[in-house]
This record gives C-alpha cells, structure tokens and sequence, in this order.
C-alpha cells in the first residue's frame, strides 16, 4: 500500500508507549519513515522545584521508551531523540532537518498546550508539514457525548450512562504498532545520543529515591497485574487509605504509560461478569473522562468556578490566611487525618482520592481559603497531578464546581478519620509523634487527658499542634460565607 507521506515525526507527549498509540500507529501506517521524539519542554521545566517527582518519573520513563522503539525498530541506531528546550522551536526544526511532511501527535485539551499546539502549526504551515493528531488518552472525547438538546454534560450520573451506552455501540479498537515497525527509522548519528540524565537538566537526581514508585509501561503493567487480584473488592477497599485499595495506576494514565483503552475493557469485561469493584472502578475512569469534557467544553474553569455565582464569595485573606494555609501546607493544623494526608503528599509526591477530598474540604471549609490556593499545591506536589482531575476534584469540594457536594455538606475530619483509618494505622504511618497514643483519641487528640498524652510521651502543643480551628465554629462561619451562593439562588427563582 502506498504511504501518504515519505517522512513523519511522532511527537511522544502524554502518551509515553509503544502498545496501543494512536499517534505512533497512524504515522508507522502513513509514513515511509517515521522518526520518533519527545521534548523536555522548557516552557514547562524552567518553571518547576528543582528536585521534581514528575520530572524524575518521565526521565525513567523515557530511558525505556527509547529501549522500547529501539527493539520494536530492530536498529541498533532506533530509538527517541530526546531534546531538552522549547517545544514551540524544537518540533518545527527537527521536522525541517528530517524532511518530515507531517508531525503525528496525540490530542491535549489544557489551555495551555492548545495554545502551543497552535503556535506549532502555524510555523510548520508556510513549510507544507502538517500537525495531525489523534485521539488517545480518553475514551470519548470534546462534544462526543452531549445532552438530548446537544449541549455538554455538566452533571455526572446522566453523562455516565450517555458515555456507558456510547461505549457499547462504538467499543474502542486498539492501535496497533507492531505490525507497521518496519518504518522506523534509525536515528541520524547526531541525534543518536542518550535521554539526558536529571543533573544535566538541573534537576535533582534523587527526587525517586526510597519511592515505591514503578515508571514505564512496564511498572504501568506491574501495577495492573497486581489490580486485577484485588480488583474485585476495590469498591470496599478504594477509600481506607492504610489498605491496598487502589490500582495507583493514575501517574501512568497521566503521562500515558497505559493505554486507556485496555483498562475501560478490562474493567467493563469484568464488570460484565458480575466484578463489583469492576464496576466501581469504570465509574471512576469515567470520572476522569467527565473532567476531561468539563476542561474542553468550558475552559473558564482554569481560573474561575464553574458555577458563576461562587466568585462572588469572600475568602479569608492577609497575613493570619497564609499562617493558616502553611500550617494545612505542613500538616500542622491539629487534625491528625489533615496533617498525615499532607505529610503523604509532601514525603511521596501521592495523596489517597478520599484524603484527596478531605484534606481539601478543610482547607476550603475549615480555613476560609480559597480553592484555588490548594489548586496550586496538588498541583506542585502531585507526581499524578492532571489539570482536568485536580480543577475538578478542588471545585467539587468548594462546590463551586459541576455536580458538586452541596455548599453546606462539611466534611468532620474527626469522623472522617474514625470511619475511613478506624485503627490509626495510616495517621501513625505518617505521623509517627502520636504513635503510642490510644486510638480512641488518635482522631481528636485534643480531646485526651494530660495522663493519656504523658503517657504517650507527647505534650500537646509541643510535639503536637492544637487544632487551629474549632469544627462547629468553623462550620458556622463557613455557612455565612458562602450566603451569597444562597442569596443567588433565590434570586434566579424569580
């Protein structure tokens, strides 16, 4: 069969894979040869900590990503050509030097990176290359499911069945790479040189280290083979942080190490034959989808809250706000689920998803802070952060956000605490200083006698803060703040 183009460039971006890639496949299909690169891009790394997880995670990761299409090209000179600098310069001259006709790459919905698409095709244009790309890291897509009167979703159970049944008429066929590797090229002798290594990036080389944390499409698979043992009780187990619940496979849907398509068809199929959790679990995949439409169809997101009238609340600012935002930074607000959830974002760059929603309900709720300031820190600290998820997940608990939890639903760490880490074992994993305290005081240590705390070998106040807010005073206070969301709601009845 006759190619459509001579020469293509795969772009690796989010999709960091040689199994199942829509832009890898497409461009082995269309192309005589196929040159493949990924670009450490400097828009993005100049503005990150020095000792980044996230950037310590993709460097692994592309040492066998390089390693993958080396074997998959059976040339000793096959692999990816690695650039650390700005991708808006880096993907037009590298198409130029090849004499690429086309760059194949997978579809990004943030602002951002729609932004740098943009600026790429307008400079390969007037060259006659063109950008093509494919979508890959979702299921369905944009505008591919929308409302009866056309609309998108905004609310979650109805867009979950509308995704369900789309999913059975259209189920997503895999791309295949293999059988069209014969068109990958080798790499010209000046592009043939090793994935940079992290200190010559200026970054720190050990932002891994003592991490159980498993890179590359192979630990992507390690992770889902020891899943699928478990996956049958994920629904029971996903939201007790101190028990092995969840797949942990949300650092490779990130960076695109796993294919989402083989993970909606292993959970559907077992849904299918009567897997609970399965079905748990596919719910939750379709959350991430839903988020991915919200951050498509209404960018404004970004910035401000989905539901209009929520900019309208006041949220504690000045010097006693940021005191107060350190010490929910720090885990040092005398919440022990508060503080060991932030103690686990800070040491392992991971947050468990139901810690994920407490520790940012009591920032939001407890504190007066506004959202956006505990955006910006998952943001940080996430080695799984994704802009879609995060936005999402901090405008649900503001309930600022589409289909969020009522403005008056306030989580109690304290029995949040009780009900999810009922023995302490993952508040004394974290917080090792109330190790010998008795657990029927290790969710509100406030709450013990002088003898318990001696007798544990801690003074309060010392090696443990006192809360920095009261729970019913900060629950009342939250009320009145958020009055103008109700004062607008009674407006619009009229």
């Amino acid at each position: 069969m006759e190619k459509l183009f001579k020469v293509g460039l795969v772009w690796f971006r989010r999709d960091l894979r040689t199994e199942d890639n829509a832009a890898l496949s497409a461009a082995l299909a269309q192309c005589e040869a196929v040159h493949c690169v990924f670009i450490l891009d400097r828009a993005i790394l100049d503005t990150l900590p020095r000792a980044d997880r996230r950037v310590a995670f993709i460097r692994e990761t592309l040492v066998e990503l390089d390693a993958d299409l080396r074997s998959l090209s059976t040339h000793p000179q096959g692999g990816l050509i690695v650039r650390h600098a700005f991708a808006t310069d880096a993907i037009p001259a590298l198409a130029l030097a090849f004499g690429a006709q086309a760059v194949f790459a997978a579809h990004d919905y943030e602002p951002d990176s729609i932004k740098r698409d943009t600026h790429v095709a307008q400079r390969l244009t007037p060259h006659g290359i063109a950008l093509v790309t494919h979508k890959d890291h979702v299921i369905f897509e944009r505008q591919e499911i929308l409302t009866g009167s056309g609309k998108p979703y905004s609310v979650f159970t109805p867009y979950r069945r509308a995704w369900l049944a789309r999913l059975a008429d259209v189920p997503p066929s895999a791309h295949a790479c293999t059988p069209y590797a014969r068109a990958l090229a080798p790499r010209p002798p000046a592009h043939a040189t090793p994935v940079p290594s992290l200190e010559s990036l200026g970054f720190a080389a050990d932002a891994l280290a003592g991490l159980p944390i498993a890179t590359g499409a192979s630990g992507a698979m390690q992770l889902l083979d020891n899943f699928l043992d478990r996956i049958d009780d994920y629904g029971e187990t996903r939201n007790y942080p101190a028990v092995k619940g969840p797949s942990y496979l949300s650092v490779h849907l990130r960076f695109g190490t796993v294919s989402i398509r083989q993970l909606v068809h292993l959970a559907a199929q077992r849904s299918v034959h009567g897997s609970a959790g399965a079905e748990v679990w596919l719910s939750e995949l379709i959350w991430r989808e839903f988020y991915f439409q919200i951050l498509a169809n209404f960018p404004h997101v970004v910035n401000a809250s989905f539901k209009a009238p929520y900019d309208a609340i006041v949220w504690e600012t000045g010097a006693p706000a940021q005191q107060l935002f350190d010490a929910w930074c720090h885990g040092r607000t005398g919440y022990p689920i508060v503080d060991a959830a932030m103690a686990q974002i800070n040491q392992t760059g991971y947050m468990h998803n139901r810690l994920r929603m407490v520790a940012a309900s009591f920032l939001v709720k407890h504190l007066g802070i506004d959202w956006r300031w505990g955006e910006r820190y998952f943001a940080e600290k996430l080695i799984d952060f994704d802009l879609a998820a995060n936005n999402g997940g901090w405008q649900w608990v503001s309930s600022s956000g589409c289909d969020a939890q009522p403005y008056f639903r306030i989580f109690n760490p304290s029995l949040q605490s009780e009900k999810f880490d009922p023995q302490g074992k993952f508040i004394r994993r974290y917080l090792p200083q109330l190790s010998q305290l008795a657990t029927q005081y290790l969710h509100a240590p406030w709450k013990a006698k002088p003898a318990d705390w001696s007798s544990a070998g801690i003074t309060l106040g010392r090696d443990y803060p006192l809360p920095v807010v009261d729970h019913a005073q900060a629950r009342q206070r939250t009320l009145e703040r958020y009055v103008v969301v109700r004062q607008a709601a009674s407006a619009a009845t009229f």
